[in-house]
């Protein structure tokens, strides 16, 4: 979850630096650092708890140069927030420094043995731990060059820690020169022109060059100013290729946006349509999804499918699976990936496996693809990030192309996943029973989104107020049926994680089975009701929440003007067919959610205990 990003070049290090830990702070915000040397100098530190200003405040006050740096943004694993605690970490001998991503399981252990050597910590982390076993193995090597030395070294170290890691290492004695390896954690190379870099994401350092490798697992980097070398870690041959990056830095900024959730939930018109441009075929009312690397006749043959992801994702499979079912009449299931990688699902042997992420880093769902690839099944990935793990590992699948996501709560990967799915029950229905109309109807609606999600965007000051008017509430309560029902759980996830009060989501017809109990004049439900074929069934819903004085805000059809004299407050949305809805009716929930924890004054692009991908278990 940490951010990572390394230097080495001709300029000064430390901006460089400053600028890739701004661009990496939703990947955590809870302390910053960041170490630099020059030729002959020693390694020079400073670490701040909290955000990354304090760490920048703190270089203005004393500040730091050179040539060759590491720095890092945390997300506290092992070790409260604390100044100690903060990345980067040295050695015994201080001419070492290193930042580290994820988690060594067995540091207690090596723990143990060092302090009995004589070795004297100074924070609480696995990562320090990682730091002094690296510079024993580098004090023991004599006879090789320091560079020889440190690669020996960092590689001497990984092979007795059990866990997941990406570092970045430099010492002294080998001025500028960086050693980068990963293993469950993401690691990317950036190529530049007389400098190098080394980062945990690409946005990192998109605006210094757009030429990346990433890193595979226990892949092993050298870097200079000038030259590169990437091995494994017990010094075999690695295989890389030089990728460009398909973003540019001005998406990763939030332009005239004050937050970056709100710029994504405008982007969406743009995103969704990104999904299916050039993937609709009107001559067969179908979709085209080439990257799936299946033949038409595989794709006939599979007799069920399981869709894994985490959080949001999770929940735009579960949409999936409504979509795919009643599309394709193909038994459709959704596995929470961290459930799925323990469990022993019973798999038929004509089961597909779609894993959805949007970083395609996230540990769980990329354990769930090597699952089951274990087990012998195809696995394709729905991935946003290019060049991720999860597509690299993967025997196919599509991309989302919908930009950086760099608000922690995600918006636009939600609606990119969902119309994927759409896509996907495009395919596999038209294979079967769907026909020609039916298909020619989803791509009309499909194209017609775009201009849909903008209406309900203009809303967003309507809606703004709705949010004002609940301010206080000590929860809310989402529900839905059918295809939004998905929606009303990705509408609580999305309130709960940005404003920090109680809310879930629920099946409609659950309130009688318990939820009604939660009703208050002070709990304010929300019904996601469009005008479709169970409309009069959440209207008596909605009737019984009013019936016990239960506040309603209700997001519905354009048609269902009625709803204004049930509802304490309504939302409308243009219609379009039941499937697709999900996609239209999510837009003011993210709204709602987004300017909610605004005006309650919460931090709606970094919150508390949150981190955007979630690469350590």
């Amino acid at each position: 979850m940490c951010g990572i990003i390394g230097y080495v070049g001709k300029s000064n290090a430390v901006p460089v630096l400053l600028d890739g830990l701004r661009r990496l702070e939703y990947r955590g915000y809870d302390s910053s650092g960041l170490a630099v040397m020059n030729t002959g100098q020693p390694i020079q530190t400073r670490k701040r708890e909290g955000r990354i200003e304090n760490l920048r405040q703190l270089l203005q006050t004393s500040p730091v140069e050179g040539s060759c740096g590491l720095s890092h943004t945390r997300w506290a694993t092992h070790g409260a927030p604390t100044d100690a605690n903060a990345h980067p970490h040295l050695d015994r001998s201080g001419r070492l420094a290193l930042v580290h991503n994820g988690v060594i399981e067995n540091y207690l252990k090596i723990r143990n043995r060092l302090e009995a050597e004589g070795h004297v910590f100074l924070s609480q982390t696995d990562s320090e731990v990682l730091a002094h076993l690296i510079g024993k193995h580098y004090e023991a090597r004599t006879d090789e060059t320091p560079q020889q030395r440190l690669v020996g070294a960092v590689r001497e170290a990984l092979v007795q820690v059990a866990g997941t890691y990406g570092i970045v290492v430099m010492h002294t004695d080998a001025p500028d020169f960086l050693v980068g390896s990963r293993l469950g954690s993401p690691l990317v190379v950036g190529l530049g022109k007389g400098e190098n870099f080394l980062a945990s994401d690409v946005s990192a350092i998109v605006a210094h060059t757009s030429d990346a490798i990433y890193l595979r697992d226990r892949d092993l980097v050298c870097l200079t100013e000038s030259d590169f070398k990437i091995e494994t870690v017990d010094g075999g041959l690695a295989n890389f290729e030089v990728s460009r990056v398909d973003f540019t830095p001005e998406q990763a900024e939030m332009g005239d946006f004050p937050h970056f959730m709100l710029k994504e939930i405008f982007e969406q018109p743009e995103t969704v349509e990104n999904v299916f441009r050039g993937r609709l075929v009107d001559e067969e009312a179908s979709a085209k999804l080439g990257g799936l690397n299946l033949t038409p006749q595989q794709l006939r043959d599979v007799e069920r499918i399981v869709l894994v992801g985490c959080g949001t994702a999770s929940h735009a499979a579960m949409v999936g699976e409504y979509l795919i079912e009643s599309l394709a009449r193909i038994p459709t299931e959704v596995e929470i990936a961290s459930e799925f990688r323990y469990r022993n699902s019973p798999l038929d042997k004509n089961t597909l496996i779609f894993v959805l992420s949007q970083s395609g880093e996230t540990i769980d769902t990329l354990a769930a693809l090597r699952e089951g690839q274990r087990k012998g099944h195809p696995v394709l990935g729905i991935v946003n990030a290019v060049g991720s793990t999860i597509p690299r590992e993967s025997d196919g699948g599509s991309y989302l192309h919908c930009g950086p996501e760099i608000g922690v709560a995600a918006t636009k990967s939600f609606t990119s996943q969902v119309t994927m799915l759409a896509l996907l029950g495009l395919l596999f229905g038209r294979m079967r029973h769907l026909s020609m109309a039916e298909g020619q109807e989803i791509l009309r609606e499909m194209r017609a989104l775009p201009d849909k999600i903008r209406s309900i965007l203009a809303q967003s000051e309507a809606i703004r107020q709705i949010a004002l008017k609940y301010i206080d509430a000590p929860g809310m309560l989402f529900l839905g049926r059918q295809f939004n029902y998905p929606t009303a759980l990705e509408g609580a996830l999305k309130m709960k994680e940005i404003s920090y009060i109680f809310a879930s989501g629920h099946a409609s017809a659950e309130l009688k089975h318990g939820i009604i109990a939660l009703v208050s004049e002070k709990l304010p439900s929300v019904f996601i009701a469009p005008k479709d074929s169970i409309y009069d069934k959440n209207v008596s819903n909605i009737e019984e929440v009013k019936a016990r004085k239960g506040p309603v805000i209700v997001v519905t059809s354009e048609d269902a003007t009625e709803m204004a004299e049930i509802a304490d407050d309504t939302i409308y949305v243009p219609k379009t067919i039941e499937c697709l809805n999900p996609i239209l009716s999510v837009v003011p929930l993210q709204l709602l959610s987004y300017h909610f924890a605004v005006a309650r004054g919460c931090d709606v692009d970094k919150p508390r205990n949150l981190a955007k991908s979630v690469t350590v278990e």
